[in-house]
């Protein structure tokens, strides 16, 4: 791991960090700069591809649903401009199709959300032919549930019925689940 970031780290360190929520992209692009980056950052896919087009970065973090379009536009533009950028994705709602679509478009990696800077930073610096390593702190089932609820209900616009035929569930029971807190 330390061998491609040492390899990097001798030639261009340009990250672009792409994301609409903007407290995490802050924070990261702090935590980034930290670790020896160069650190842009957009909140758009249209953003990302002027950044892309203005110096295509050697790494970059982008979120795959952003409010006007897919993170994996930003991949596929920096491939073709850079071939040899390091692409990583990152959702809250990741599956094993988009997982496959974000690496045969170029993403090195497919992180789900939240990850934190430690993990991001490992993913850029590892060895092309390497396996990731299994994460510390995976979020729980529970969590995961939660999470693809919360999605579902955002994206039916917060519309709790229309969220629980979605859902196969039971109205009631949704809004039970929407009453409580995040499982941790």
């Amino acid at each position: 791991m330390q061998e491609a970031l040492s390899q990097a780290a001798q030639t261009d360190m340009s990250l672009l960090l792409v994301d609409d929520d903007k407290p995490f992209l802050h924070r990261l692009a702090r935590a980034m700069e930290g670790r020896g980056y160069s650190v842009r950052v957009a909140e758009s896919v249209s953003e990302g591809l002027a950044a892309v087009e203005e110096e295509a970065p050697a790494f970059a973090v982008i979120d795959l649903r952003l409010a006007d379009g897919n993170g994996l536009d930003v991949i596929a533009r920096l491939k073709e401009r850079r071939p040899d950028a390091r692409g990583i994705v990152l959702t809250g709602y990741g599956n094993i199709a988009t997982a496959v679509s974000a690496v045969k478009l170029g993403a090195f990696d497919f992180l789900a959300k939240p990850a934190d800077a430690d993990e991001i930073h490992s993913a850029l610096a590892a060895a092309r032919d390497s396996r990731p390593q299994p994460p510390e702190n995976p979020m729980s089932a529970d969590r995961v549930r939660w999470e693809h609820i919360q999605r579902v209900y955002e994206l039916c616009s917060r519309n709790v019925s229309e969220t629980a035929r979605r859902l196969g569930m039971h109205r009631r029971t949704l809004q039970r689940i929407l009453a409580k807190r995040a499982p941790r």
